[in-house]
């Protein structure tokens, strides 16, 4: 799959951390396109159970209020690998299992995909009726983190019913904090998976920026605003998976791991997508 073959761009962004000023200058604002918002979430790799031929477990969806048939099925799509191997053990483990589960359980694998992949096929698909849907499976130790960032700003939050991301601002009233990538001057936007992360950028950016803080967004939210916003500054926002998947990128061929991504353009008064 081409997708993966980006996933070696995001290695470089954590650990050699530049920190940068954007400026925005003159550039037009338009809107992503459905391919570069694609090509961003391919940094993402998503965790499926898949037989061996690599189509996903699924079951069909519940019976419409109606009384009919929904049509469609669901996979769950996990942000965790270790978390997919687990739901894998659970069914490998489970008592009385009928024969045939049996045998459909022997060949269950977990499978990567790029998140810019499903993101396409639910584009495409969304008109059919028999499509398939992703019922993301977030990690429950982000999840928690989230939580507790929200309620240390004063929200009042008993769930968080989205994958949570984290963002770092110079101050809650300011933009997001830049990152310089490659030897040249190129900079990006890091949108996190993991708390630890924006906690590692936040810890750089403090001694200077004693109001920075972490922005707690969720993935639907920053695609909606991928989808809807045209400012120029979106251009650069990139997605930093978590360290576990990272660590799992480092594992693919490295003929499938380009040495840096490539960073558009420049602002400073960025919005917020997504924000909690």
């Amino acid at each position: 799959m081409k997708a993966l073959v980006r996933w070696g761009a995001t290695l470089g962004l954590v650990g050699s951390t530049l920190l940068g000023t954007l400026s925005l200058g003159s550039l037009p604002a338009v809107a992503l396109s459905e391919q570069q918002i694609k090509e961003k979430l391919d940094s993402v790799p998503i965790y499926l159970v898949t037989n061996e031929k690599g189509l996903p477990l699924s079951r069909p969806l519940p019976n419409a209020q109606n009384g009919q048939k929904a049509g469609g099925s669901i996979t769950g799509a996990y942000m965790s690998r270790q978390e997919a191997q687990a739901f894998i053990n659970e069914l490998r483990n489970a008592k009385n299992k009928d024969p045939k589960m049996q045998e459909i359980v022997k060949s269950l694998q977990v499978t990567a995909v790029p998140l810019g992949v499903i993101y396409q096929q639910l584009q495409q698909t969304k008109k059919d009726p028999n499509r398939l849907l992703f019922a993301f499976k977030p990690v429950d130790q982000e999840i928690k983190g989230a939580m507790d960032l929200l309620r240390q700003s004063g929200q009042q939050v008993n769930q968080f019913k989205s994958v949570p991301m984290f963002a770092v601002r110079f101050a809650p009233d300011q933009g997001y904090v830049p990152i310089k990538v490659g030897t040249g001057n190129e900079q990006v936007v890091p949108l996190f998976l993991s708390k630890q992360d924006a906690q590692g950028l936040l810890g750089q950016v403090k001694p200077k920026h004693p109001k920075a803080d972490i922005q707690v967004l969720d993935i639907d939210g920053v695609l909606q605003t991928l989808q809807d916003k045209n400012d120029p500054w979106l251009n650069q926002v990139v997605l930093v998976p978590s360290p576990e998947s990272r660590e799992y990128i480092r594992t693919l061929p490295k003929d499938k791991a380009p040495n840096t991504p490539a960073a558009p353009n420049r602002n400073n008064n960025n919005s917020r997508p997504g924000a909690k």
